[in-house]
């Protein structure tokens, strides 16, 4: 076994140690997609998903994204062009229906996404 990489090769296919391999902490900020109303970035403070609504606090809309090619990698990498989103400012509390779906953000997310500018017209 390499020591210095965490690698063993066997039958010439590389493994690594799996404590070696760093994942992406998560956050309590999800991406919460509905089916009329858009996206919201925020903390889910209640759910139910069986009614299909979400409850979230110090939610943003994400009216449009750019520098992400999906809510999935927009979730864990954030935006590399936040220049170019249209996030409005955060409502306090906002409840959604028709959640059709919830997605966790890691922590490199969450600060990229808190980071983009207030849009407004």
């Amino acid at each position: 076994m390499d020591q210095k990489n965490n690698e063993i090769e066997i039958n010439g296919v590389k493994y690594v140690q799996k404590d070696s391999v760093k994942s992406e902490s998560l956050t309590n900020k999800f991406l919460v997609r509905c089916e009329s109303a858009g996206v919201f970035f925020g903390e889910i403070t209640a759910k139910d998903l069986t009614a299909g609504t979400a409850r979230l606090s110090n939610a943003r809309r994400i009216w449009y994204w750019s520098g992400a090619s999906s809510l999935s990698q927009l979730s864990i990498d954030g935006t590399s062009k936040p220049g170019e989103c249209k996030f409005p400012e955060a409502v306090q509390s906002i409840e959604v229906c028709k959640v059709i779906e919830v997605i966790p953000c890691t922590e490199k997310a969450a600060k990229s996404l808190s980071e983009v500018k207030i849009w407004k017209q």
